[in-house]
């Protein structure tokens, strides 16, 4: 059971770097949209679940089980795209305020 245990933990340090790759690529996005109303685009939330969903048959992992995963990602990457974006939009007007 160590062996396994050591495996999945293995795993799961993997899955914390590319999560964190992703965020950063949330953050640029963020960043490059010029409009608040473009950080929620449900046209891209419906391709990344399809990509998954397309994902998960090729890999055969239950996509039942990626699809709330990637949907608690998908929000939690909007939240934060959210943040980045006001915080963007801040900047100039405090930097205005010195």
């Amino acid at each position: 059971m160590p062996e396994i245990r050591a495996e999945i933990d293995r795993i799961d340090e993997a899955l914390v770097a590319l999560l964190a790759e992703r965020m950063t690529f949330i953050e640029r996005a963020g960043i490059v949209k010029g409009e608040r109303g473009a950080v929620r685009d449900e046209a891209r939330i419906r391709d990344v679940l399809t990509k998954v969903e397309k994902a998960c048959a090729d890999a055969g992992f239950p996509f039942a089980i990626a699809e709330p995963l990637w949907r608690h990602l998908i929000e939690a990457s909007i939240a934060h795209e959210f943040k980045v974006f006001d915080a963007r939009a801040q900047a100039p007007a405090a930097r205005a305020r010195r």
